[in-house]
């Protein structure tokens, strides 16, 4: 399916090209080395780059290790989380207030670092409850999660990803969990990551660049290119993940993106050819 994209001229002129994870620019523990080359190239003609993902179930010190093992060769300024966008709404909004989090021992311990007063689940009380993309999941979490968002606690997520791609397929993500505990609650969490406004905001204080000087390479229409629609990021999707052609053609017009590639192989060509 050919899909009709604007002058490229639009993305060379961009200062920070920030760039989705799983299924962006590799699929689990596997690389695209064309995204590899890309990159590289961005690097060499002065332009910045940002690595976001979503997937709050690691650090940023992890994603560093990650990106440099498969060949990236990140900073570890140039490496941002939706976990990070968490803490930081945390520390600004909520200072002191306990935390019940339903996350990986890694992200309990990052928001346990950044003095974040956390809480194991057998209190009575939280003032804050938080759910993430947990690997570690047990039906206790859940159970402790949902009693205490019953008993009043507010209701918070990481991000909004229904499923995290990997080499072997879909498995589920963030999303997946909060809607099972919307579903047992009937209270909707407040998201953060991409694509709310928090992001957008951290982006722009941690590198100096504004909004329209940017764009986002990514694979999902609701996080990725919805985050660049709605708050003035050039938005450009790449088949390489969770998003069909056909999901391009069923969305409104509004939320599109400004470029549909096939991979970052495609957008290397047409910028550097």
């Amino acid at each position: 399916m050919d899909f009709q994209n604007p002058d490229i001229s639009l993305l060379k002129a961009k200062k920070l090209f920030v760039f989705d994870m799983d299924g962006t620019i590799y699929l689990g523990g596997i690389p695209f080395p064309f995204a590899i080359r890309f990159i590289d190239r961005l690097r060499a003609e002065g332009k910045r780059v940002l690595f976001f993902t979503n997937n709050a179930s690691h650090t940023t010190a992890f994603y560093e290790k990650k990106l440099a093992r498969l060949g990236f060769s990140p900073r570890a300024d140039e490496i941002m989380t939706s976990g990070d966008v968490t803490i930081e709404f945390l520390k600004r909004h909520r200072a002191g207030k306990s935390v019940y989090l339903v996350g990986t021992p890694e992200l309990v311990e990052n928001f346990r670092e950044a003095g974040i007063p956390m809480l194991t689940g057998d209190e009575e009380k939280a003032d804050i409850v938080v759910t993430s993309f947990d690997t570690t999941l047990t039906y206790k979490k859940l159970d402790d999660a949902c009693r205490l968002i019953r008993g009043g606690a507010e209701y918070l997520s990481t991000h909004p990803d229904f499923n995290c791609p990997t080499e072997n397929g879909f498995i589920p993500d963030s999303g997946a969990i909060a809607a099972l505990v919307t579903a047992s609650t009937g209270k909707v969490p407040t998201y953060f990551g991409k694509p709310y406004r928090e992001t957008v905001e951290m982006i722009c204080e941690a590198t100096g660049v504004d909004a329209a000087d940017m764009c986002i390479f990514g694979d999902r229409l609701y996080t990725d290119i919805a985050l660049g629609k709605k708050f003035g990021v050039t938005a450009a999707l790449v088949l390489s993940g969770e998003t069909q052609p056909a999901d391009v053609e069923a969305a409104d017009e509004a939320d599109k993106p400004d470029f549909v590639f096939g991979s970052l192989d495609d957008v290397d060509r047409a910028m550097f050819a």
